[in-house]
């Protein structure tokens, strides 16, 4: 019972914190906290949110809405991505918070550009690569991606590179081994 009252009491934080907030913030932190974690999000074996706040003794929970009617063609014109780096970015954004689907492989990426009327990869598979190598994809498994907390950061500070520039220089940098020839071969 002990942890039932530690979610209902971190529940009550979070929500007092994000009261001022707008509709958009909320969101934009709701998504930031399940990408931060790792989260599984989505309807697939999920609680709902009544049964979750229920479970933790709390009467009211909360909805969370956002209009999801903007096509992939009118987010891609507002972020007005450069690179490909930034339109995977852009795209694996919208697959995650426009259609529910926090995990893809380059097939989906490749398929919502066509949708977005985008023009074409001329290499989907290393456009996703570079993306992932940049920091803004990360590797789930089985050949699946998900958009991480810094192309999130930078997708949402999209178009203002400045802005999204500044938005990830917080990150560390990924540290990177790196071996000999000879610690190579001593190994095998």
């Amino acid at each position: 019972m002990e942890e039932r009252s530690r979610e209902r009491e971190a529940f009550n934080r979070v929500a007092d914190a994000m009261e001022p907030l707008s509709e958009d913030a909320r969101i934009r932190l709701v998504r930031l906290l399940v990408t931060h974690f790792e989260l599984p999000f989505g309807d697939e074996g999920r609680q709902s949110a009544r049964e979750v706040a229920t479970g933790i003794g709390l009467s009211q929970p909360t909805s969370f809405s956002e209009d999801r009617s903007i096509s992939p063609k009118q987010f891609m014109i507002e972020k007005r991505p450069t690179t490909d780096m930034e339109r995977v970015a852009c795209l694996a954004y919208y697959l995650t918070h426009y259609r529910d689907q926090q995990h893809f492989k380059t097939l989906d990426i490749s398929k919502l550009n066509t949708e977005a009327a985008q023009t074409k990869f001329s290499n989907a598979a290393k456009a996703v690569e570079n993306a992932t190598m940049r920091g803004f994809l990360s590797q789930v498994g089985g050949g699946k991606k998900q958009i991480s907390a810094n192309g999130e950061l930078y997708v949402q500070a999209l178009p203002d590179r400045s802005a999204a520039k500044a938005a990830i220089a917080h990150a560390r940098p990924r540290r990177r081994i790196s071996r000999s020839k000879s610690e190579s071969k001593a190994k095998n």
